[in-house]
């Protein structure tokens, strides 16, 4: 049976913003790994009469049910007591589960009280299925009831990743006889729209496996989805499509299953025994950041120097301050030099340069916002990319970035630079 869900995230806090909902996502990943559909994920305050509307709701487009947040001691905590009663179910105090929060208090502490409105964690739904928390107080449950499904996680994020794994995953895993695996292709070079354009026959046509294209921070990534049996069946359902997509894309898919564009770069910078250093402008150390925010990375990359004026890069880095008078600092010939002074500097294979015009504002000498020259030089090699990007700086910053990992991924895998 296809089995299909919803999630209902109980806790005003989320609606107010104050409180990020990682729980919808624990929970989709897992149910998509077990084959089960999420359709609509749901969030509503601290009341009773709106969280029954929204379970109203649920069962009329839902096989499965699941809640988050509302199952603590206090007066808001009502998840428990609503959706036993949408569904008829008495409440019934556990005295197991009632000692089991006695002893969690008396172990925090000997002398601390317990107050009595910790025993309404201890209530309830009459037949259910009780799952242990672990980490906290509030045991979840599981029922069945009018063909349905439910199923209550307590809504801290610790407390419900750690009873989704232990309980509602084993639980559920019983219900599905399918189970669903993807592949994420992830692709630097075209945007999601020339991306969907060119893959658009393929993505219609296909029903098991499905193609989906997701867009992030100037880069696009494939999710390639099979539904089977086993994960040998996803696969091989998965196969034929994306070797289609491999041979349709080319060389601007960077990676299968990759983490991110600097994790590809530094895998290939220690299988082949290279190292690399950077020197930034623009980008002011965001190279740096995204190359060291991988465990690692200190095997193959050396250092980045920030040199944002133009005394800086000519104290820092050894660019001929006649160069810069002539041609400026944002300039093919600077990015160049900068990417040859970090490489000399830190005694590198590879060196990086990046200069541009970020925004939002520029002399009235500059080019204009969102031009941005990413070099690339080794002993015997010097590259430069043109850039034309968006105006916005954030974006400005990232682009040039990726594109300063796209050349090294290139030079290493031996790739020719796009036209």
């Amino acid at each position: 049976m296809n089995y299909t869900a919803e999630i209902i995230s109980v806790g005003t806090e989320l609606l107010l913003g104050n409180t990020l909902n990682t729980d919808a996502q624990d929970i989709s990943v897992a149910l998509a790994e077990l084959g089960i559909n999420v359709y609509f994920q749901t969030v509503v305050g601290d009341n009773p009469s709106r969280l029954m509307q929204a379970v109203d709701i649920a069962k009329s487009r839902a096989d499965i049910i699941i809640t988050t947040g509302g199952l603590g001691p206090t007066y808001d905590d009502l998840t428990k007591h609503t959706i036993a009663e949408a569904f008829g179910k008495r409440m019934i105090l556990n005295e197991e589960v009632a000692n089991q929060i006695r002893a969690y208090f008396k172990q925090r502490s000997p002398n601390a009280v317990m107050t009595e409105n910790n025993l309404k964690q201890a209530e309830l739904p009459e037949g259910c299925v009780i799952f242990e928390n672990g980490v906290g107080t509030a045991p979840g449950c599981a029922f069945e009831a009018e063909g349905k499904h439910i199923l209550m996680l307590p809504g801290p994020p610790r407390e419900c990743r750690a009873m989704l794994k232990n309980c509602a995953v084993p639980y559920l895993s019983k219900l599905s006889d399918s189970e669903m695996h993807s592949h994420n292709i992830l692709i630097f070079g075209l945007g999601e729209s020339a991306v969907e354009s060119r893959l658009r026959p393929l993505m219609v046509e296909l029903q098991n496996p499905t193609l989906a294209p997701y867009a992030k921070d100037g880069e696009v990534t494939l999710r390639l989805t099979a539904k089977a049996g086993s994960k040998e069946e996803a696969e091989m359902l998965m196969e034929p499509v994306l070797n289609e997509v491999l041979a349709t894309l080319g060389d601007i898919v960077y990676g299968i299953d990759s983490i991110n564009l600097e994790n590809t770069v530094i895998e290939l910078l220690k299988q082949r025994g290279f190292t690399l250093a950077a020197a930034e402008s623009c980008t002011g150390g965001l190279f740096a950041k995204r190359m060291t925010d991988i465990s690692g990375a200190s095997a193959v990359f050396q250092g980045s120097v920030v040199a944002y004026s133009p005394q800086s890069k000519t104290t820092l880095l050894g660019i001929d301050p006649d160069l810069i008078k002539e041609k400026g600092t944002v300039c093919k010939e600077v990015a160049i030099a900068m990417a040859d002074g970090a490489r000399n500097s830190f005694g590198t294979d590879i060196g990086i340069g990046i200069t541009g015009i970020a925004g939002p504002g520029r002399e009235i000498n500059e080019p204009e916002i969102g031009t941005v020259f990413a070099a690339m030089t080794t002993k015997d090699r010097s590259l430069c990319r043109s850039l034309k990007l968006s105006s916005d700086r954030e974006r400005i910053r990232i682009s040039s970035a990726s594109n300063a990992l796209d050349m090294v991924r290139r030079h290493l895998t031996g790739l020719p630079e796009p036209v």
